[in-house]
Formats: structure tokens, C-alpha cells, sequence
């Protein structure tokens, strides 16, 4: 454990990320032409500490409270989203890698700067043997794999005497192949490609069913009884993601207010952008969505902690209201850059220019079917109108 990667304070650690805004900020073109964060960035994010937020205090972890995750992996997307994306996933997967049995915890994170990715996407299947379970299949959307130490990866899993269940697998990423397969148009430097396993055998104290723990119920020994993994990963995941359409959002005004000073409007009479009224109309309105998505995300990410601290259950509607302010506080940050983008002139269309870039990461992100605005609010109103959610993710 190197004494650069232990932060003094959660303010500290935010401070640290935050310097490192001009290396992840001059690192994000290269990013999405590589399609996966650079070595460079993916070392500093390490140093800076980012990777032991939810990691157990007993392993060397700092278990940052959740306020300030979101303040740390917000600050990261200011600079690029792709770098911000894949933080938040390994830092999510570090916090569901804690809820594993503690045999495999002692594996996962002997080294407590491990970077853990994952995917919730079934597409493989496990079948039971002696001792575990053999795993194959295809598990696409890994963030960041390339740069990960272990995979999370979902599976339908046989269990012999009924029904078949989904559970996450922990296997190290040697054992995996990656495909080069992620070419795309949004989020494209987060390296989500596809991950491979075939015939890969998975001891039992490394599978965590995914029923049991969307109930509240995981096999952990250690963390049972702590407050802090007592939060629900999928509100968490709300959170998580939060802090990336808020990274973007505000990323979005800063390199429009810099722009408007800097260039004028072609065939008006304005020699500078920033003395048009329609420019001080567009940039009112569209830091006025930023600034309610952050205000929604504070309202939900306090619930969130009060939860934890008083041990009381959520109802179903604070777990369906939560993922519905995840996603229209999405959509309030593709708004605010949509309008930024769409003012920015034909000059932001080379791709250096990172206002371009970051309407393509909202729009990627807001596209993620935990994310989706549309969706979340369709199930929000199913249960303001007295029906079931109809789904076990809440």
C-alpha cells in the first residue's frame, strides 16, 4: 500500500481527482480513438485512491460515503465520460464484490487497489459440478475489462433440484477472453467490450446469487451487519451513474461559457457569441436543467444515506421514484448539452472539440436500460398508480 493512494480525508480524495482534471480532460480524444481509457489516466485514477471507495476498510478500503462517491466520479466525467463510466463500474463492482463470501473477498482483494469489472447481462450459463459451477458464454458491455483484475459476470445457473437462478461469477480476468468488439458512437473510450469464458470452472465461494441479494439477503459473514453494504446496489447504481450525467452536464456549460467568448455567430452581426441574447437565453436554460439534476440527485442520494443510517426498508415507491429521478435527471443533462452542442457552431464537429463528444455521451448513457428516462418513468407511474413494479430491479 503505497502512502499516495491513502487520501487523509473524502475531501482529500475529491481534491486529488479534481487535479487530475487537465490529465483525464488532454486524455479524453486519445480515449475514444483507442477505444478504452488510456494506461496514463487508468494509473493516476488508481494513485488518486478512486478504486478503493467501497472497498472494506479491513482490506484496506475506504468505504467513502456516498455523497462524496458521487462528488469523486463526477469530477472524473467533467474530464471524459468514457474515464468516468468506467470508474463508476469498478467502482460498483468493487461494492458487490464485498457482498461475495469472504473466501472470495480474501482473494479479490488482496490487493486493495484492485479494479473489479462486471456485467448484470445473462448471457452465460453455468452449470453445477463438484465444488462450484463451469461457466461459458459471451457477457458483452465490460467496461473497462481491459483494464480490469477480476470480472463480475452474470449467469443463469442450473440448480439441479429446480428452477434455474441468475448469479454473478468472480473470475479473474485471466481466465477470460475480451473480444475487440466495442465500436461505438457514445462512451466509445470505455473499452465496454465483450468478455469470453468457456468451460472456465468457478468455485462456489465465488458465486453470489443475484435473487437473494436484490432482497437484501448476501453471504457475506464480515459486511452483514455494516450499514454501508447494507445499501442497495441498485439504488447505488442510480447514484453511480448520477455522477456521470452530472460530470457531462457540467462539462458541457464549462466549454460553452469558454466558447462563446472565443468565437462570434457566422452572417449576425455578433463578433462574439457571448453579446447575442439568444446565447444568454440558451445558456440560462440549459444551467438550469444541470442545476435541478443536481438538486435531484442530492434529494435522492440523502435518502439513500438516511436509509442506511436508521436500517429502515425503502417502500416501493422510494426505490421506483429513485431510479425515475436517475433517469430524468439524465435527461435534464443531455437537455442542457444538446443545447450547448447544438449552439456551439460548426466548428465543435472536429472531434478535438469536446462539447461534440459529450452530447454523444449523454446520449450513450441515456440510452443504458437501467438509465433510460422514458422507461423509469413508465415504471415510476406504475406504482404511483397502485400497480406492481413488475420488475425485481428496484
Amino acid at each position: 500500500m503505497t502512502s499516495s493512494s491513502v487520501p487523509r480525508s473524502e475531501a482529500d480524495l475529491v481534491e486529488r481527482v479534481r487535479a487530475l482534471h487537465p490529465l483525464i480532460r488532454s486524455h479524453a480524444l486519445r480515449a475514444e480513438q483507442e477505444r478504452r481509457v488510456t494506461s496514463e489516466v487508468v494509473e493516476a485514477l488508481t494513485d488518486a485512491g478512486i478504486h478503493r471507495m467501497n472497498v472494506p476498510r479491513h482490506y484496506g478500503g475506504h468505504q467513502t460515503s456516498l455523497r462524496t462517491q458521487v462528488d469523486a466520479l463526477s469530477a472524473v466525467s467533467a474530464g471524459c465520460g468514457s474515464a468516468g463510466f468506467m470508474a463508476l463500474i469498478q467502482a460498483g463492482c468493487a461494492f458487490i464484490a464485498a457482498l461475495f463470501p469472504d473466501e472470495a473477498q480474501d482473494e479479490i482483494f488482496a490487493d486493495p487497489e484492485v479494479r473489479v469489472g462486471g456485467t448484470l447481462v445473462p448471457s452465460s450459463k453455468a452449470v453445477p459440478v463438484d465444488g462450484g459451477y463451469t461457466v461459458s458464454g459471451n457477457s458483452p458491455f465490460a467496461t473497462g475489462c481491459q483494464d480490469a483484475d477480476w470480472h463480475l459476470l452474470t449467469a443463469v445457473a442450473g440448480t439441479g433440484d429446480g428452477p434455474p437462478e441468475m448469479v454473478w461469477l468472480a473470475i479473474p480476468m485471466t481466465d477470460l477472453k475480451v473480444l475487440d468488439d466495442w465500436n461505438v458512437s457514445g462512451l466509445s473510450g470505455s473499452g465496454s467490450n465483450t468478455v469470453v469464458a468457456q468451460d472456465v470452472h468457478v468455485p462456489a465461494h465465488r458465486v453470489l446469487p443475484v435473487g437473494p441479494l436484490l432482497a437484501g439477503t448476501f453471504p457475506s459473514r464480515r459486511n452483514a451487519a455494516d450499514p454501508f453494504y447494507r445499501m442497495p446496489v441498485l439504488l447505488l447504481f442510480c447514484a453511480w451513474t448520477a455522477a456521470n450525467a452530472l460530470g457531462l452536464g457540467r462539462a458541457a456549460l464549462t466549454e460553452f461559457e469558454e466558447r462563446i467568448h472565443r468565437r462570434g455567430i457566422t452572417y449576425t452581426p455578433y463578433e462574439r457569441q457571448h453579446e447575442a441574447p439568444v446565447t444568454h437565453l440558451q445558456l440560462a436554460e440549459a444551467a438550469m436543467k444541470v442545476s435541478s439534476a443536481e438538486l435531484i440527485t442530492a434529494d435522492f442520494v440523502g435518502l439513500i444515506e438516511a436509509r442506511a443510517a436508521d436500517a429502515q426498508p425503502f417502500t416501493a415507491r422510494e426505490r421506483a421514484r429513485t431510479r425515475a429521478q436517475c433517469g430524468y435527471l439524465t435527461r435534464l443533462c443531455k437537455e442542457a448539452a444538446d443545447l450547448a452542442g447544438s449552439a456551439a457552431g460548426a466548428s465543435s464537429l472536429h472531434r478535438e472539440v469536446p462539447i461534440q463528444r459529450i452530447v454523444r455521451d449523454l446520449n450513450a448513457l441515456s440510452l443504458h436500460s437501467f438509465v433510460n428516462p422514458t422507461a423509469n418513468l413508465e415504471l415510476y407511474g406504475r406504482v404511483l398508480s397502485g400497480l406492481d413494479a413488475g420488475t425485481p430491479f428496484l
